[in-house]
């Protein structure tokens, strides 16, 4: 307090008058009601301890503070001068003042004028106390700064987001904030807040992407043994074998690929097969518009013989008896069903000619099917080239591409008995296009999705893709029908993949002008660019998944993503209250066995045109000989192919296998009348 005297040394002492003015004031101001501000003297006294103090910090800084010499002026000359005029006049009067042994003064106007001096005091200090606060400040983030710099930078990139998905708000899909970089949504239960966030870039997972590991050790193998009879050979005379197919473009080819069995089977001549004209696609194309017909017959003739139109009898075209096979009808069911018709009738007409051959058939008949779909069935010039022109414009704009067979078309949405919560207005619209199938039963949405029976929504497609680490730099070809939802559906998958391209899009309306009217030959043009792609993806385990993944294994095991929708419908439904790191790897542990790799199903099991294992082989590693045991593939758990094959082969009993138009509707409708489950969603 040094500073505090020597700068106010002095307590002005009141006459008499002065005291009973003050005492009247305080009794005046007992009377008042609480609240009251306090007297002058003490809000004096107040300030005059709120000043010194601040007065004394003030020149404790500045005393610190290197800025210069300069000495403040002192007022206490001029405090002494005012104060011995003050008191020479008060003691003319009758009670005259005494002047205080310490240089003590009586006078107001003196102890304001020291106020103001206090006052000056301490704004000269702030002077110096803000470039104090500013060079600490600076010397923070200059701090913060270099350790920014010379830290690691974060592995993923958090900005691009997610949308919400518009009106859908179902446990399956859990809505996304449309403007925030992260996903925090409450939970109504625990209270707690919970961020999900999705990385830009996939992220390095320590191997390619774009290639299937050791599939370089394997490749397709459909000739015929030595013990394979040819149709020179094995043909009877007057047997005519004729099938209609049933269902979109991919549908047919597998009635196709069986009629060519078939006709083998029964030692028959196979007409060209006619194409499915009649269901609600109302496409009147017929098989030599698709397909390249004479390279079919010629590259066939020496397992089957084939004909274009059946032969005349005396003049007259032969009238074929029409009949219908079992589903997964073995080859002495139709030694023992078809046969003795044949030899009565000549010509047999098979209908609705989809999966009705047997899954397990021998080796020989097994590389008979493989060389119709993998070799003989070849589409027609103009819809090779346009779809060469589309897979030269994908990879102008990349050098690898994703392929997505997106099925969610209303009318597959409405079959599957699904929900994606869209509310009344979602049940009643998908609930009247239901009433087409006049068999078909009321079915649990909850007990579907719970089973792995429903197909992924475009939003848990991007992010399964983004949990196996491809970022948003990648581009995607989308090969779907009129999407359930509109871009409101696509946004999310949009906003994950930016770089989103279709057929419309890579061409033009005169360039698609021939291909447009007919719903096969446009899925034609998407099967030939999902075929060429680097990674194929599908969102569900239709005839064209399963044709495609078929292909992609005989051609070089090529990635083909299929979802293990049992498993992932758990991690979609519970994703809010999980990290992005936690629900990405499990997300990747669930679809070990559904990559495509080789060895992920064992040998025999599963749909054939998915897992066509009698037509691949497997060259020799290290000089030792291959066998279905050599060097098996050990996936990230330890185990190897056989040891899941149990399990795979499980799940994909448990798949729902939906037909594979790539339009709006799903297969089977021109025959709603006898549709039943069970004859639709064959395995």
């Amino acid at each position: 307090f040094d500073n505090i005297v020597r700068g106010f040394p002095f307590r002005c002492i009141a006459t008499e008058e002065e005291r009973q003015k003050r005492a009247r004031g305080r009794e005046r101001e007992r009377g008042k009601t609480k609240g009251v501000s306090l007297p002058w003297s003490r809000r004096s006294s107040l300030l005059f301890l709120l000043l010194s103090f601040a007065n004394s910090g003030a020149r404790l800084l500045s005393s610190s503070l290197t800025v210069g010499n300069q000495r403040e002026p002192d007022t206490t000359n001029a405090v002494d001068f005012l104060c011995n005029s003050y008191n020479r006049k008060m003691k003319k009067k009758k009670n005259g003042g005494h002047h205080h042994p310490h240089h003590h003064y009586n006078c107001p106007a003196a102890a304001q004028l020291h106020q103001i001096s206090l006052i000056l005091r301490c704004r000269r200090g702030g002077h110096y106390l803000f470039p104090l606060i500013s060079a600490l400040s600076a010397s923070v983030l200059l701090f913060l700064a270099a350790f920014a710099l010379l830290s690691s930078p974060p592995p993923l990139i958090e900005r691009r987001h997610l949308l919400q998905l518009p009106r859908r708000h179902s446990p399956f899909s859990s809505p996304f904030s449309g403007s925030a970089v992260r996903d925090e949504t409450e939970e109504p239960d625990s209270g707690t807040l919970t961020t999900f966030r999705v990385p830009e870039r996939g992220g390095n997972l320590g191997h390619d992407l774009w290639s299937s590991p050791s599939s370089e050790f394997f490749y397709g193998c459909s000739n015929a043994s030595d013990k394979f009879r040819t149709a020179e050979k094995k043909t009877e005379q007057n047997r005519y074998l004729l099938i209609v197919t049933s269902g979109g473009l991919n549908q047919q080819r597998t009635g196709i690929t069986d009629a060519v069995v078939a006709a083998y089977i029964l030692n028959a001549t196979l007409v060209v097969p006619k194409l499915d004209q009649a269901s609600f696609w109302k496409d009147s194309s017929n098989f030599s518009e698709i397909f390249d017909v004479e390279w079919f017959i010629s590259s066939l003739s020496k397992d089957v013989r084939i004909i274009k139109q059946l032969p005349t009898d005396g003049g007259k075209v032969i009238t074929p008896h029409s009949m219908r096979v079992a589903r997964k009808c073995t080859p002495s069911c139709y030694e023992k069903r078809v046969l003795p018709v044949l030899n009565k009738k000549h010509a047999v007409q098979l209908g609705k000619f989809d999966y009705r051959l047997s899954n397990r058939l021998d080796p020989d008949l097994q590389k008979l099917r493989c060389r119709v779909n993998y070799h003989s069935l070849k589409f027609t010039d103009p819809i090779v080239e346009m779809g060469e022109k589309l897979v030269h414009r994908m990879r102008r704009k990349s050098k690898h591409f994703i392929a997505l067979h997106l099925r969610f078309e209303p009318d597959m949405l409405a079959f599957s008995g699904c929900y994606y919560g869209g509310g009344d207005k979602e049940r009643a619209e998908l609930g009247a296009i239901r009433q087409r199938w006049k068999s078909l039963h009321q079915k649990n949405p909850e007990k579907e999705r719970r089973h792995g029976r429903c197909p992924l929504t475009p939003e848990e497609v991007g992010l399964m893709l983004r949990s196996l680490g491809f970022g948003s730099d990648v581009h995607i070809y989308v090969a779907s029908g009129e999407v359930y939802g509109g871009e409101e559906t696509l946004a999310p998958l949009k906003s994950l993949f930016p770089n989103f391209h279709s057929k419309e899009t890579l061409a033009n309306k005169e360039e698609l002008a021939a291909f447009a009217p007919f719903s096969s030959r446009m899925a034609a043009l998407d099967f030939l660019v999902c075929d060429e792609s680097d990674v194929f993806v599908t969102n569900n385990n239709g005839n064209m998944a399963r044709i495609l993944a078929g292909r992609r294994r005989y051609f070089g095991h090529k990635p083909t993503i299929r979802p293990n929708a049992k498993k992932l419908y758990k991690l979609f439904l519970g994703r809010r209250n999980s990290t992005w790191e936690e629900f990405s790897a499990k997300v990747r542990s669930s679809q070990i066995g559904f990559m495509g790799m080789p060895n992920e199903v064992k040998p025999g099991r599963g749909e054939f045109h998915e897992n066509p294992s009698s037509c691949i082989c497997e060259t020799r590693r290290n000089d030792n000989a291959a066998s279905p045991d050599a060097d098996k593939k050990r996936y990230a758990d330890g185990s190897t192919g056989d040891d899941r094959s149990s399990a795979t082969a499980e799940d994909e009993r448990e798949q729902y296998y939906f037909s594979d138009s790539e339009t709006a509707v799903p297969s089977g409708l021109a025959q709603v009348a006898e549709l039943d489950d069970d004859e639709f969603f064959s395995d």
